[in-house]
């Protein structure tokens, strides 16, 4: 079998909102994303029968971060069993200057920041919440280009580590 076709970039990340004009302002007026397109209608996938308004935000690479009202005003669960640090939203940004500058804007806004975080000196990074309790960052790489290749090269043997030592852990945990 041979390759799979190219995947080029992300076209959307879709997540359920609570309010469609909630979630506009906050991503259109606050977070600077245009509104660029809205569905009405059937789930054409699935064939089903269901009122929905599905929006796009653009980001400046052409993709989008969409969501949809369900026209219920309730908001997605988090997972009960996921820490709700682990399901974000990561967006980049052009610089350090940059993610500051947003932290300024959002908490002038009265939105709850946390950071900024330097991790493993990678990325520097604030996190926040939307309206519907989205987990956001904003994010810039602070690595040169030279670790970044190391990164990616180190990348398959650093997964296969932590499958070794992951496996290793839960074999313990059975066998106790």
């Amino acid at each position: 079998m041979g390759k799979f076709v190219p995947i080029n970039g992300l076209h959307h990340v879709a997540y359920r909102c609570r309010d469609a004009e909630e979630t506009r302002h906050f991503y259109e007026d606050l977070l600077g994303l245009p509104l660029i397109h809205v569905v009405r209608g059937d789930v054409v996938s699935t064939g089903e029968k269901n009122l929905f308004a599905h929006l796009f935000f653009e980001m400046t690479n052409g993709g989008c971060v969409a969501f949809f009202d369900l026209g219920d005003n309730v908001t997605g669960e988090p997972s009960p069993n996921t820490p709700r640090w682990v399901n974000h939203l990561a967006l980049k940004v052009e610089s350090t200057a940059k993610v500051d500058e947003a932290k300024k804007r959002l908490e002038a806004a009265g939105v709850e920041v946390l950071g900024p975080v330097l991790h493993e000196d990678q990325f520097h990074s604030i996190y926040f919440f939307d309206p519907n309790g989205i987990r956001l960052e904003l994010t810039v790489s602070t690595t040169s280009v030279e670790e970044q290749q190391f990164f990616r090269r180190e990348a398959r043997a650093a997964c296969d580590t932590w499958m070794k030592e992951k496996n290793a852990r839960l074999n313990i945990a059975a066998t106790a």
